[in-house]
């Protein structure tokens, strides 16, 4: 696997446990990978808590795919299937400025508003459901839904109710549904004291851990230590594979830089080898 892979795979693990950390977890959000051995194909219930907005109650279904060169490349967003909605093309794929390359001088955009490496999935999910609620009909995807949002408002809601109301043959077995008091309790639950000493140097933090357990620090496994762990796991895509120290079985909390800043300094490093 090439530096720049490998490197991008790290990352997207460690964006990956934190989003899918119940501690930490975004409640409008049910995250899980499509392949336990692809960490490149993310599969999202996208969930709208907000009790006065027509889309609440649903689980849209979408897919996330990122590229090999994450994060200096976005990840592509589609809803599966496609909903009615102003910024959604009709094969369920996402028009949104922050899923943008940057730079294009065949866009209009602002580049404060497009793709940047120092965006995570956190922010990107978090962007989408906001323009879920607040469409921007000023570049449409879907021009019907554009119309109807702003012509006919009363049209464009029954569409969406019907919409949420067979998304939820979608929720997955045994999936409890998150509700806005869920999310409250969630934002604002303070870290138990054991937690507060490793916030800062740690992406995720196990209760258990003992002192003198191993911790997965990112760059002994960016030098190739520690391989060839009788614990490890892979993770595969066409033919490759990364070692990970079984970090998703281990749940040891994985030894993070201070600033997301450094991750992307550090994959600059890999692609220039």
């Amino acid at each position: 696997m090439s530096n720049r892979k490998s490197t991008a795979a790290s990352l997207l693990l460690r964006q990956y446990r934190e989003l899918t950390d119940p501690k930490k977890a975004i409640p409008s959000f049910h995250i899980e990978l499509d392949d336990d051995s692809n960490l490149f194909v993310w599969n999202i219930g996208v969930m709208v808590l907000n009790e006065d907005s027509i889309y609440h109650g649903g689980y849209f279904k979408a897919q996330m795919r990122f590229p090999e060169d994450f994060p200096f490349s976005p990840p592509q967003f589609r809803f599966t299937p496609a909903i009615y909605h102003p910024n959604v093309y009709r094969d369920g794929r996402l028009c949104i400025s922050i899923l943008h390359q940057g730079g294009d001088p065949m866009t209009d955009e602002p580049d404060a508003e497009t793709w940047s490496p120092v965006q995570t999935v956190e922010s990107v999910l978090i962007s989408i459901v906001s323009l879920l609620e607040d469409p921007n009909i000023s570049s449409p995807a879907n021009v019907d839904a554009a119309v109807d949002y702003r012509k006919n408002q009363e049209q464009y809601k029954q569409r969406v109710k019907m919409e949420v109301e067979r998304s939820k043959q979608d929720i997955p077995a045994g999936f409890q549904m998150p509700t806005s008091h869920s999310a409250y309790v969630s934002q604002s639950k303070s870290p138990e004291p054991e937690q507060t000493k490793y916030a800062t140097d740690n992406f995720w933090y196990d209760s258990d851990l003992e002192e003198g357990d191993d911790v997965y620090n990112y760059e002994d496994y960016k030098e190739g230590e520690g391989e060839g762990d009788d614990e490890s796991m892979e993770f595969e895509e066409d033919g490759d594979s990364i070692d990970t120290d079984s970090v998703m079985d281990r749940k040891q909390p994985i030894k993070a830089d201070d600033e997301f800043e450094d991750d992307v300094e550090e994959v600059n490093k890999a692609e220039q080898k």
